[in-house]
This record gives C-alpha cells, sequence and structure tokens, in this order.
C-alpha cells in the first residue's frame, strides 16, 4: 500500500525551509522533497525522501505517483522575477510547463486514490500590472479581480498557472463522458514581497527589502535597485508559511477565490532602510535604480486589499512592520550572522 504523503516542490527554496519545519512537526504523513539542488543539512533530516530533480522530469513524477499516495502538494519550484526576465523561454517551461505537470501529477493521484488532492499554489503580486505611477498611487488596495495584466514573464506565468488551476478544479475535460473535474483542489496565495531572516534572497524583484538586512548584517554594502519612494506590501516569512498552512486547512466549501490576496505592511524603501540604519548604524546603504528593475515593481500594487483571504480562511498576519523586525528579523538576523 502507497504512504499518504505531502508532497514539496521546490523545497530548498525560502518558503520550503519554514514549511518544512512546520510540517514535520507531524509525523503522522511521510514529507516527500523535489528540488534541482539537494536540500541543506538543517532540513535533510526532517523529511522523508529528499528526491534531487526537474518538475520537467515527468518520468521521475510518474515515479513518485506509483510510491506514494500523495494527499496535499505544495508547488513552491519557480524560476523568479528577475531571472525570468533574462530567460524567458526558460521561465515559461519551468514556471508553465513545471506547473503543468504537477496539477497533471494531482489529477492522477486523485483518481488513483478516490478522493481530491489539495494543491497549494504561491502566486505573487507579480501577477497585477498597473499602467503608470499616477495609476499606482491613486488604486489604493487592489483586488484580486483588478488590474491583473502583468508586465512581466514571471507575472505572467504566475497568472496562467492560476487559470489552469482553476481549469483543473473546476472544467478540467468537460467534454468527457464522466466529469473529471473536482479532482484536484486548487489554492493560491497571492504572495507580496517576503522577508526570511533564514535564508538568503535568491534574485525576486521584491527582494530589495531583505537584501537591505542581509548585506548590512554582514557588514556590505548594499546599493539598492529602487527609488526611496518606491512602495509595495511586504510580509515576514512565518506569515506567508503559515498563510498557506491555514489556506490548505481551510473547508472546501469556505472558499470562493481561487488565488487570494495576503499582506502585512507596505513600508517604503526608504522607511525600510531607516528601520535597517537603525540596527546597523553604520551600515552602507545607498541608492542606484536600476531602471528597468524600477519600472517592474512601479506596476505592482502599492497595496492589495486581502479582506476575502481573512473573511474565508481567517487570515490575519502576526507579524507588523514592528514586530516583524524586532521580534523576527532582527533575532535571527543577528543569531545567523553573529552580530
Amino acid at each position: 500500500m502507497r504512504r499518504p504523503a505531502v508532497l514539496i516542490t521546490g523545497a530548498g527554496g525560502e518558503i520550503g525551509h519554514g514549511l518544512i519545519t512546520k510540517l514535520s512537526e507531524d509525523p503522522a504523513r511521510a514529507i516527500i522533497t523535489l528540488d534541482v539542488n539537494p536540500l541543506d543539512s538543517t532540513l535533510a533530516p526532517l523529511v522523508t525522501r529528499e528526491v534531487t530533480g526537474s518538475i520537467l522530469d515527468r518520468n521521475l513524477l510518474d515515479r513518485l505517483l506509483a510510491e506514494y499516495q500523495v494527499e496535499l502538494v505544495f508547488h513552491l519550484a519557480a524560476l523568479l522575477s528577475t531571472r525570468s526576465e533574462v530567460v524567458p523561454m526558460t521561465a515559461h517551461q519551468v514556471n508553465v510547463e513545471g506547473t503543468l505537470n504537477l496539477l497533471q501529477f494531482a489529477q492522477k493521484q486523485a483518481e488513483t486514490h478516490g478522493k481530491p488532492v489539495k494543491f497549494l499554489y504561491p502566486s505573487s503580486i507579480a501577477a497585477y500590472g498597473l499602467p503608470s505611477l499616477e495609476a499606482k498611487r491613486t488604486a489604493g488596495a487592489v483586488r484580486e479581480d483588478r488590474w491583473a495584466q502583468p508586465t512581466t514573464m514571471y507575472g505572467c506565468n504566475k497568472l496562467y498557472c492560476e487559470q489552469l488551476g482553476r481549469y483543473y478544479a473546476r472544467h478540467y475535460k468537460q467534454l468527457s463522458a464522466e466529469g473529471q473535474a473536482g479532482r484536484v483542489d486548487f489554492r493560491a496565495v497571492r504572495f507580496p514581497g517576503l522577508i526570511s531572516a533564514m535564508t538568503v534572497p535568491s534574485g525576486g524583484t521584491s527582494d530589495y527589502g531583505p537584501e537591505m538586512l542581509h548585506a548590512a548584517a554582514q557588514g556590505e554594502a548594499y546599493p539598492c535597485f529602487v527609488r526611496p519612494d518606491t512602495r509595495i506590501p511586504f510580509m515576514a516569512m512565518p506569515d506567508g508559511v503559515d498563510a498557506l498552512m491555514q489556506l490548505a486547512a481551510a473547508p472546501r466549501g469556505h472558499l470562493t477565490l481561487p488565488a487570494y490576496n495576503v499582506r502585512a505592511f507596505n513600508p517604503s524603501a526608504d522607511e525600510i532602510r531607516q528601520i535597517v540604519l537603525k540596527e546597523f548604524p553604520s551600515a552602507d546603504i545607498t541608492y542606484e535604480v536600476d531602471q528597468r528593475r524600477q519600472g517592474i515593481v512601479d506596476s505592482w500594487p502599492e497595496d492589495v486589499d486581502d479582506s476575502a483571504a481573512r473573511a474565508d480562511w481567517g487570515f490575519e498576519p502576526k507579524y507588523d512592520l514592528k514586530r516583524a523586525f524586532e521580534d523576527y528579523l532582527m533575532p535571527a538576523i543577528r543569531k545567523r550572522y553573529g552580530r
């Protein structure tokens, strides 16, 4: 008999670190991880099986299908926003074709063990695309159904994959003799910028916030690539992990959207800089604006409306801006870098 399990793709990334730690608290369900790189030494002992490989490898996914009864998928693997603009075709292959492979994997899993497979998908504020700074500043907190015209390959990938998930959940093979939809229970979170103390930023266009902090803690100069007045929503990584766990646990009947906004605070870049300088007064944080990356960030909302997540599944972040730095980021950063 195949063992019940949860599958985490892209498990070695920022979200995966927190998610594995949280899931490992329940020993009843096996944890399988899939990543192109090996897990670090702190994570590997927490998982049942670590698989090094690609989400584009269908044969690998078929082997996992045969060995495990996967009831829950956290599909975190993706090529991030900055890299995706450099190699857009590769981004499409990883972010779209890889997601399609995992959706089909979940569909087959559900067909073999007779109940829906929950599929948790981290989307992004990159799914939005506001046409101008004026529109951004007057839009206020943007709802999920507004301004969904992304300007980046990453944003297009995320928005399309939300629609693919919706298709599998509601309309899959709708012309077949027997209904095939509903076997993938797709649930997405549109994350803002995520700030983590445990992992080094890995190429996201919103990473200027955590990059400031990590550079200051290491005594390195940091030229921030956006203007001081740049403003987008952020949240601390523990709240991001909790959001995925809470959404996974929510009763299906309570959910009204395929993809939900979440957020915790939305400081300007210079507000983040001032907080970092308060903790590390000698930090060398300057501004060298990259107009191309600035243009991408300017197309994202200053804030998002997360009222649907709060109403449907009780989302409520624990960390506001002050608590995120004082209670989470600074103690962990000082421990990490011995400062």
